[in-house]
């Protein structure tokens, strides 16, 4: 799940320096970059703690009561789609930076 995260923020990444190359960069496409990346990245922080802390749990739990499995992996993917909303945050926010520099 850590890769997951990773391939998140250099999908971010390259979608932000293709809105570098070839343009006029103003200052206002700067900081919505720099919030867009921001965003991502608290996510992706957010959502590593959170699945460390429900895996220990859950690991704890499963060992006394093995019918939790299934509901700690559903919580688990809960957790792994704050990482996918900070994605879906981040690139509006890219785009939005790219847009207003027409």
């Amino acid at each position: 799940m850590a890769g997951v995260r990773a391939i998140y923020g250099l999908v971010l990444s390259i979608i932000i320096l293709s809105a570098i190359r070839g343009r006029d960069y103003s200052e206002y496409n700067g900081f919505a970059h720099l919030s867009a990346g921001v965003s991502c990245g608290v996510a992706q922080f957010v959502s590593g703690i959170t699945v460390g802390v429900i895996g220990e749990s859950s690991t704890q739990a499963i060992l006394s009561r093995g019918m939790l499995f299934s509901s700690s992996v559903l919580i688990l993917i809960f957790s792994e789609a704050l990482a996918l909303y900070g994605l879906i945050c981040g690139m509006i926010m890219a785009q939005q930076g790219q847009r207003n520099s027409n």
